[in-house]
C-alpha cells in the first residue's frame, strides 16, 4: 500500500513538473498574433486588457496549489454522464416582431425574429477542447440537431475559448449557409486559419445587417485564449443587436469587474432579451475575473435594465466545481429575492423554446 501511494504521489509529482515546463516553453511555439493595431484604453499595442485591470489578468489572490486542485477536479460536485435531451425543430423563419429563443446548450442559442435566424456562439462538437480525445465533454447533446437549424444569417461570437469558438462547427456553417458572423477584434484571423471569413470590430463599434437592424459588439470584462500563451491577443465582447420591437443582448462569457462596463449596454438599450451566463463560477478565487455567478446575473440584468433574460452557459459541459443544476436553482432564489417575477430571467432545458413576450407585456 505504501509503496502505491508513493508510486501515485511520484507520479503527481512528475504532471504538476510536466504542467510548468510547459507553462515555461509555451510561448516559444504556442503564442499567436491575431491582431495588429494602435494602443487604446484596452490594448497596449500587443495585448488586450480589461479597463482599471494589468494586462494579460489580474491574478492577485491566485494560488498555484488551489489551481491544481481545480485542474485534478478535487473539489468538484458530481455531474452525470449524460442527460435526456429533447430535441427541438425550429421552423424556417419568425417573421415581425414575433421572437423565438431556443436554448441549444451552453452558450449557443437560436433567436429568431424579424425574418432573420440570429445564433450565438455555436458549438456542436462533442468537447470543448483542442483535442478531440480529452478536455470538457458534452453531458447534454445540442437541443437541435446542426441539419434541423435553418439557414442561418447572422452569427454572433464573444471570444476565442473552446467553448464559444468551436472551429468545426463554423466551419459547417460556413460552407453551408454564409452567415454573417461577427465578433471583437483578432478572433477572425482565428476564424481564416479555416477559410471562414468574420466581421471584426472594437468594443462600441457596428456592423450594419439592414435598415433598422446591426450589430454592437459591446465591453464586458473577460479574456482570450487558444493555447495559454496567446493570452488576451484577441479581444471579448458582449454583442448587442438592434432591432425594431426591442434589441437583443448576448453578454458571451463575462465576470462583473467593477461593474462600469454594464453602463455601455445599458445605454444601447431597450433590451426585449439578455443572453446572461449563470454558469462556471466555482471556485470564485478562480472564477470571479471571468465569470458571473447567478447573484451576478441578476446584478447585470437590473444594470442593463433588460426587459427579459435567459441563463446560459451551464449545465452543457462541466468547467467548473458546482453541481450541473445549482446555476438554476440559485437563480430562481436570486430572482424571487430581488423582487423580480419568475418570468423576467428564466432559464430552460436545451432544446427549450421561448416565445419571448414584447417590451412592455
Amino acid at each position: 500500500m505504501l509503496i502505491w501511494i508513493g508510486r501515485l504521489g511520484a507520479g503527481l509529482l512528475v504532471l504538476v513538473l510536466l504542467a510548468v515546463l510547459a507553462m515555461a516553453l509555451a510561448p516559444r511555439f504556442l503564442d499567436r498574433i491575431y491582431y495588429r493595431g494602435p494602443a487604446s484604453d484596452h490594448f497596449d499595442g500587443e495585448r488586450f486588457f480589461n479597463p482599471g485591470e494589468r494586462p494579460s489578468g489580474d491574478r492577485r489572490g491566485f494560488s498555484f496549489f488551489r489551481f491544481l486542485r481545480f485542474a485534478f477536479g478535487m473539489d468538484r460536485a458530481p455531474w452525470p454522464k449524460r442527460v435526456p435531451v429533447a430535441q427541438a425543430v425550429p421552423p424556417s423563419r419568425v417573421e415581425g416582431q414575433d421572437m423565438r429563443a431556443t436554448w441549444i446548450g451552453h452558450a449557443t442559442v437560436l433567436v429568431q425574429t424579424q425574418g432573420l435566424n440570429i445564433l450565438t456562439d455555436p458549438v456542436w462538437s462533442e468537447r470543448a477542447s483542442p483535442f478531440g480525445f480529452m478536455g470538457p465533454k458534452r453531458v447534454a447533446d445540442a437541443g437541435v440537431a446542426f441539419g434541423d437549424l435553418p439557414k442561418i444569417d447572422v452569427v454572433l461570437l464573444s471570444h476565442n475559448h473552446y467553448d464559444h469558438l468551436d472551429l468545426a462547427t463554423l466551419e459547417r456553417l460556413w460552407k453551408r449557409d454564409r452567415p454573417l458572423i461577427v465578433t471583437p477584434l483578432g478572433n477572425d484571423t482565428i476564424l481564416r486559419t479555416r477559410g471562414i471569413e468574420a466581421v471584426a470590430r472594437d468594443w462600441g463599434e457596428r456592423v450594419a445587417i439592414r435598415p433598422g437592424i446591426e450589430v454592437i459588439v459591446e465591453r464586458v470584462h473577460h479574456w482570450g485564449s487558444r493555447w495559454g500563451a496567446d493570452r488576451d491577443r484577441a479581444l471579448w465582447g458582449g454583442l448587442t443587436v438592434t432591432l425594431p420591437g426591442g434589441n437583443l443582448f448576448f453578454a458571451g462569457d463575462t465576470g462583473w469587474g467593477d461593474g462600469s462596463w454594464t453602463l455601455g449596454v445599458a445605454a444601447n438599450g431597450p433590451h426585449r432579451l439578455a443572453l446572461i451566463p449563470i454558469g462556471a463560477y466555482l471556485p470564485r478565487e478562480l472564477m470571479r475575473g471571468s465569470h458571473v455567478g447567478p447573484d451576478e446575473a441578476v446584478a447585470i440584468f437590473r444594470a442593463i435594465g433588460a426587459e427579459r433574460a435567459l441563463g446560459i452557459h451551464w449545465g452543457t459541459f462541466q468547467l467548473s466545481e458546482e453541481g450541473i443544476e445549482a446555476p438554476a436553482a440559485i437563480l430562481a432564489e436570486e430572482i424571487g429575492s430581488a423582487g423580480f417575477a419568475a418570468d423576467r430571467f428564466r432559464t430552460m432545458a436545451p432544446g427549450g423554446v421561448w416565445e419571448v413576450p414584447r417590451l412592455g407585456t
